[in-house]
């Protein structure tokens, strides 16, 4: 197993007591067709700000809402995880990309807006705003990323990282093995997909995997979800998942990484865990749910970004 040696960064050049502001330059959808999740690409240019080229691919930049809520309080930042490589979107240092969805939803009888992520899904080409960052220190490639195999576990935004990390690891000329498992609810909900069938088409070691929850059944009656892709595609991952020189990289909505390391337990794939505390049975596929939650924990081999 290599070093994990990961890159050293700097860390909130700019806070929302003191933010630098930045320029709308791209906004639009990026889901596969018109989707009632409305999720969309934003390109932000921090032009003569410190910012410039000081992302790393798997960090986040805040944005300030503008306004106050209904305590008269300023809204208060907002993290967005960069979707943009190193080098900058389209190659460019001075601009950094984040991946957003539109947040009008009920739940529970209660309807939520997200202020911040409406906020900047109703920007206009060439509106101002205002920026931290850059923020997070753990969650990105090593500096030796070629020695490594991956395996990309996203549901919804949590892409946003990968899209970012994928340019990255391809035009570095990895060869080693690279697995996307993407999950959403319908095939109109796939992130990006125009780019992720490309890659996979391009390179022979790049995975996309797709598992859509509430349109597809598995054998069993269930559904599909970025778990599951563990049991149900064993003939990709398992090769991958089996080598000592691969990493896990887990983003999107929190409880997704319980059963992806339940899963990972019960196909064998003990390396990427820790257990804390002793379980009742030494079969993986006789842990309960509360023991799962409590005793499997990542270990230095997975990363982990849940919300």
């Amino acid at each position: 197993m290599p070093e994990i040696i990961l890159p050293e960064v700097e860390m909130n050049i700019y806070s929302p007591k003191s933010p630098a502001e930045a320029t709308l330059v791209e906004n639009y959808v990026c889901t596969a067709e018109s989707s009632p999740n409305i999720i969309r690409h934003l390109t932000f240019d921090v032009s003569g700000t410190g910012l410039e080229g000081k992302f790393k691919v798997g960090q986040s930049i805040g944005v300030l809402p503008p306004g106050a809520d209904e305590k008269g309080k300023a809204h208060k930042l907002r993290l967005y995880s960069v979707s943009s490589p190193e080098k900058g979107e389209g190659g460019k240092k001075h601009l950094v990309s984040t991946t957003v969805k539109r947040a009008n939803e009920e739940v529970d009888g209660t309807f939520y807006l997200g202020v911040c992520s409406n906020y900047l899904c109703n920007l206009k080409l060439g509106d101002k705003l205002k920026v931290t960052g850059p923020s997070g220190r753990r969650y990105l490639l090593p500096v030796n990323k070629e020695e490594f195999n991956y395996v990309f576990f996203a549901t919804g935004t949590g892409i946003a990282p990968f899209r970012g990390m994928i340019m990255e690891l391809f035009e570095a000329g990895i060869t080693n093995e690279v697995a996307l498992v993407f999950g959403c609810p319908y095939r109109t909900d796939l992130i990006y997909p125009k780019f992720l069938n490309e890659m996979e088409e391009k390179h022979e070691n790049f995975h996309y995997i797709k598992m859509i929850s509430r349109e597809d059944r598995r054998d069993d009656g269930s559904k599909y979800y970025v778990q599951t892709a563990i049991e149900d595609r064993p003939d990709i991952l398992d090769p991958i998942l089996s080598k000592e020189n691969t990493l896990i990289y887990i983003c999107g909505m929190k409880g997704m990484e319980s059963g992806i390391y339940h899963n990972l337990a019960k196909r064998g794939h003990m390396g990427y865990l820790r257990l804390k505390g002793q379980p009742e049975s030494d079969d993986p596929n006789q842990w309960s749910w509360e023991e799962v939650k409590k005793m499997l924990k990542p270990s230095e081999r997975t990363f982990e970004e849940v919300y």
